[in-house]
């Protein structure tokens, strides 16, 4: 058993430089390889989330310009919906004025033209009646004229 263990401390011995050595490359890979690789990955992953904030950033102000274009566009459109419904109410008032000056123009020319028949009726009822007279007394000559001969 002494053997065993004289053996083992000696294997023990001999792999005493081995281990210090990679112990001695761990240092060095963490110092020299590593870190930078840990500097670069920081970098990579500060940048991209750098890039990422900044992209919502960009979706956050354009999505706040969109709702600021959306809001001036309805804006704009009831201005315009105003102004047309405005436009029209305009144009009826117009078409009913000039729809009554057209009736009572119409009204006027029916008096004035009723007002002319009834002259003109007076006056022919006149004239038809100077003529039945002279036509009656017409009438009456030749028929005492024929009873006559």
């Amino acid at each position: 058993m002494e053997r065993i263990l004289h053996d083992l401390a000696e294997l023990l011995l001999k792999a005493v430089p081995t281990f210090l050595l990679v112990v001695l490359l761990y240092f060095y890979l963490k110092w020299v390889f590593f870190r930078p690789l840990e500097r670069v990955l920081a970098a990579r992953q500060e940048a991209t989330e750098g890039a990422r904030k900044l992209a919502e950033e960009s979706l956050n102000k354009a999505a706040a310009m969109a709702a600021q274009y959306e809001a001036a566009i309805r804006a704009a459109r009831t201005a315009i919906y105003r102004e047309q419904e405005e436009f029209r109410q305009r144009w009826r008032q117009e078409r009913a004025a000039a729809l009554e000056e057209a009736r009572q123009r119409a009204e006027a020319l029916v008096t004035e033209a009723t007002q002319r028949l009834e002259i003109e009726l007076a006056e022919a009822k006149q004239v038809l009646q100077q003529h039945t007279e002279t036509l009656a007394a017409g009438i009456v000559r030749r028929i005492l004229d024929r009873r006559a001969a």
